[in-house]
């Protein structure tokens, strides 16, 4: 069996496409750690380690907080192969949240429409938000959760 690749700082912040600084800080962090240290002390990370940095900037652009980026990313680790169903949820509530956070920053903005644009935008958005509703009710008779 091959060993798996190890990559020091810099390397995983050239692949990651983020700063060492910021290895360094999400390292501090707990949010990452490295898979071992080399004969001369560096740290050396994994390509898990690289998925989970993905998985960490793309949070960050989906506007999440350090604190929910360590929750989701202690479910997502606790997901296993076998358990593909449960990392599709996970992934799908995080999805909710964001949109339901991105719903609360429109507000002011909808607030301000006049009643014919509201009413536009609303006839756009509608058909997909009861299909997406109506998917997700569905999900949850099938699983008796309702």
């Amino acid at each position: 069996m091959a060993n798996k690749p190890l990559y020091r700082i810099g390397e995983l912040a050239k692949l990651a496409e983020i700063s060492p600084r910021t290895i360094d800080f999400y390292t501090s962090m707990g949010l990452i750690e490295p898979e071992r240290r080399s004969a001369k002390n560096y740290r050396l990370y994994s390509d898990e380690t690289l998925l989970r940095l993905k998985r960490i900037v793309q949070l960050k652009k989906d506007k999440y907080s350090l604190d929910e980026i360590r929750e989701n990313l202690n479910h997502w680790g606790k997901v296993s192969s076998e358990e593909q169903v449960s990392s599709k949820l996970t992934d799908l509530q995080m999805q909710l949240e964001r949109l339901q956070r991105e719903v609360q920053e429109l507000e002011p903005v909808i607030n301000q429409l006049k009643p014919k644009q509201a009413q536009l935008l609303f006839k756009r958005i509608v058909p997909q938000s009861a299909a997406c509703v109506e998917a997700l009710m569905l999900l949850m008779n099938k699983s008796g959760l309702m």
